[in-house]
């Protein structure tokens, strides 16, 4: 059974930071997998934040989040961190952990993420 559960959300003033965790089991960690983060803020479509390749460990940021969001995994322990810095409330969303096994497609396509986390709240105050 695959199983995506993310952790650390929570609520912090602007220019804060936080750090999500999604750890991962029941899933084929082979080197095409794609492991993705994603946010939904209220009223708004779900949108890509980050990306990485499980096997060479290349990242991708969606603009908005560049040069204050970085992605990292860990091999050993299947979990893939994103830590977040200089938050903004527009940041405000619940943050989803997605897994694209095969790496098909452009990171960014969330049709081709298989498996989702339940989410994670992320509130920033001004």
């Amino acid at each position: 059974q695959v199983q995506l559960v993310e952790s650390g959300g929570g609520s912090v003033q602007a220019g804060g930071s936080l750090r999500l965790s999604c750890a991962a089991s029941g899933i084929s960690f082979s080197s095409n997998n794609i492991m993705g983060w994603f946010r939904q803020a209220p009223g708004k479509e779900r949108d890509f934040v980050a990306a990485i390749s499980w096997g060479g460990g290349a990242t991708y940021y969606a603009d908005s989040v560049k040069g204050r969001f970085t992605i990292s995994r860990d091999i050993a322990k299947r979990t893939v961190s994103l830590q977040m810095n200089m938050l903004k409330p527009e940041d405000t969303a619940v943050y989803y952990c997605a897994s694209n096994p095969r790496g098909l497609g452009y990171v960014v396509w969330q049709a081709y993420y298989e498996y989702w986390g339940q989410g994670t709240q992320v509130t920033i105050s001004s």
